[in-house]
């Protein structure tokens, strides 16, 4: 199998939102890095388990809304980008998270696409569903960085 070096821009779905959030750079991508930590402030996500470091080709395995995928490192670039995905019930995900640190902060995009016979079957559902998941995450991330003492 080929490594992606990106999310797959010709999927069925395909998603892209952003976030600014006022906190250090560095702890913005602390949150989003410490994997096995996603539960006590991301609260669609009931487990996440990362053994050793975030670095391509570590695999962790988390659960959200009760769907538990293993996702594949594929690229990381230390406080600016993250890529990842793997396959889990037919469903293909490539994510990409950027980071930025801004003025005022963090600028945080990310970016998946979903491929597989289950998206070709219900594209809109499907895009729905990644909207909203993505969207949630971002608030997620936000209000925790935001939160978090220095």
């Amino acid at each position: 199998m080929t490594v992606p070096t990106d999310v797959d821009r010709g999927a069925p779905v395909l998603v892209h939102h952003e976030i600014d959030i006022t906190a250090p750079l560095d702890r913005v991508w602390r949150l989003h890095a410490e994997v096995g930590r996603w539960p006590s402030w991301q609260t669609s996500i009931t487990a996440a388990r990362l053994d050793g470091a975030l670095q391509p080709g570590a695999s962790f395995t988390w659960t959200s809304y009760g769907f538990t995928v293993t996702s594949e490192v594929y690229a990381l670039t230390e406080h600016h980008r993250v890529l990842w995905g793997g396959t889990a019930d037919g469903i293909t995900g490539i994510h990409e998270w950027v980071f930025a640190a801004t003025d005022s902060g963090t600028r945080v995009e990310t970016t998946e696409s979903f491929a597989g016979t289950p998206v070709e079957a219900d594209p809109a559902g499907m895009q729905r569903v990644l909207d909203g998941s993505l969207t949630a995450w971002l608030g997620h991330l936000k209000a925790a960085a935001e939160s978090t003492a220095g």
